[in-house]
């Protein structure tokens, strides 16, 4: 089967400024190695200073894990229209401000409007919002755009898992995006359920 008929799946990678940098390189890394994928990623300026200050990490080497990297300020780039075929989105993290856009449909910068192109295609959406407490305009936005058909996945630790350091939890939580997407992978174990205690069987 050649390329042509076979064309890589497209899945767009946001980086917004709230803390949690590490769930979008994470996710470029794994997406990087994953057969058939092809990453286009945009970062926004808030984005930008936390990988430096969370990762120390500069652009080229963000820029390095994606296969086309898009200017935030670029809404001309290829992925801000839905004649660009993609398999999905996921700003990782979403930062509250980069979810009150979304919920908005203000399609402000690059990532809002490719946010935008995907719930008006009906693609999928993931967004990893990041805040704590959170107030009422957070949740009513996470109902707005959860109504519009987006995703609100936020990275949370499944301690169940018993997970032994950060790497762990980060993994668990990108795992799950991985899902979302459809993606196989094999980053994170599985809940196989727990054996019902022999009392409780013999109450049953």
């Amino acid at each position: 089967m050649t390329a042509a008929s076979n064309p890589a799946r497209r899945i767009v990678v946001a980086i917004s400024g709230a803390t949690g940098a590490v769930y979008g390189v994470r996710l470029l890394e794994v997406l990087r190695e994953s057969p058939g994928i092809e990453t286009h990623l945009v970062v926004s300026e808030a984005g930008w200073r936390n990988l430096q200050q969370e990762q120390d990490l500069d652009p080229a080497a963000i820029e390095a894990l994606a296969h086309q990297v898009h200017d935030v300020r670029n809404i001309g780039a290829a992925i801000a229209s839905g004649s660009f075929r993609s398999a999905g989105m996921v700003i990782a993290p979403c930062s509250m401000r980069t979810l009150a856009a979304v919920a908005h449909g203000l399609a402000d910068n690059l990532i809002t409007r490719a946010a935008d192109v995907m719930l008006k295609e009906r693609r999928r959406l993931v967004l990893m919002v990041r805040e704590t407490p959170l107030n009422l305009a957070h949740l009513r936005n996470m109902v707005s755009v959860t109504e519009m058909g987006a995703i609100v996945a936020p990275p949370l630790p499944a301690f169940y898992l018993r997970p032994q350091s950060v790497a762990e939890i980060v993994d668990a939580s990108v795992a799950r995006v991985l899902d979302l997407l459809d993606i196989p992978h094999g980053l994170s174990a599985r809940w196989e359920g727990l054996a019902m205690p022999d009392a409780a069987q013999k109450q049953a």
